[in-house]
């Protein structure tokens, strides 16, 4: 009998609840619910039994008054299991409906990182779209979709034209997808703000891109980062939230990167072992509020750097 009644334990992965047979089910709720009943009718015969003792002179027990008190317990009874019947049921719905929602938003960062390896820059922009729109109703994973967006910037990338492995449009993707990073860094109180996510572009080829007006709160890589030509802009980015921005090892050998009226309040920049080998670096009309621009090991060789209210580091002019 206990082989019978212990229940099976259901596949691993599987949803669907795991009953006991219905023939078992019916005779155990019969079961249960005579001996329910008779004990509701022993209690209530002796209710009237005592009741009727105490009247001068004594009467008899009506039996059909403890048959109606018997059938009202019951019912009673029965409309609390009807109710938990019917929240379970619901729990179970609301269940289903959650699996069916993260399996089409699986189904949706499927397709996404299709669209982001396809040949065609059409689509992988289509990808990028699409991917920035499943971070913003999935929000248990939205890190995992800023990831991949992040880890697309850092593939291989070549700008140059003229070269073999260069990919027609891909600076237009690479470009949108800075773009929507941006948008969604823009408004920390937006309930599908990326500002106090982590971001990691290490490694990443740079020939343009515009970070302007973002609010970096979190932590944000750029070790090894190429910035080749072009211009990148930080224009009014707001560095703050107590977290880091790290340039280590950054190699700037052209193009321009702004940081005009940055605010850093809060949140160090380390620029370590930095290399300044040519092109323009600006932090005019910075704003040091409780922040810290750090300089530590820096290679400064031809790069044209205005500072602004910074401190000029040695060897940087």
């Amino acid at each position: 009998m206990a082989l019978t009644l212990r229940r099976r334990e259901a596949p691993r992965g599987r949803y669907t609840p795991n009953l006991w047979p219905v023939w078992l089910v019916a005779s155990g709720a019969l079961a249960v619910t005579l001996l329910l009943g008779w004990s509701i009718y022993q209690f209530a015969y002796d209710y009237f039994a005592r009741a009727a003792a105490d009247q001068k002179p004594a009467k008899p027990v009506n039996v059909n008054d403890v048959l109606k008190a018997t059938v009202t317990a019951l019912t009673l009874v029965g409309a609390v299991l009807a109710g938990l019947y019917a929240y379970r049921k619901q729990l179970l719905s609301e269940g289903d409906a959650h699996r069916a929602d993260a399996s089409q938003l699986a189904d949706r960062y499927t397709t996404a990182a299709e669209q982001l390896g396809h040949d065609q820059a059409a689509v992988r922009l289509a990808g990028v779209y699409a991917l920035a729109r499943l971070a913003d109703d999935w929000e248990e994973q939205r890190q995992v979709c800023i990831d991949v967006l992040c880890a697309y910037l850092r593939m291989p990338y070549q700008p140059d034209s003229d070269q073999a492995d260069h990919k027609a449009g891909e600076q237009e993707v690479r470009w949108t997808t800075i773009r929507v990073i941006r948008d969604h860094l823009r408004n920390p109180a937006a309930p599908t703000s990326w500002c106090a996510y982590s971001l990691d572009f290490t490694g990443a080829t740079f020939d343009g891109g515009d970070f302007s007006g973002s609010h970096f709160l979190g932590r944000v890589l750029f070790h090894r980062a190429v910035f080749s030509s072009g211009e990148v802009s930080f224009r009014r980015a707001v560095f703050s939230g107590g977290g880091e921005v790290r340039f280590d090892g950054a190699v700037f050998s052209g193009g321009v990167v702004r940081f005009g009226g940055a605010h850093f309040s809060g949140e160090t920049v380390f620029f370590y072992r930095a290399e300044f080998s040519g092109g323009e670096v600006s932090f005019e009309h910075a704003l040091l509020a409780g922040g810290a621009v750090t300089f530590e090991r820096p290679v400064f060789r031809g790069t044209v750097f205005s500072w602004g209210p910074l401190p000029v580091p040695a060897g940087a002019r």
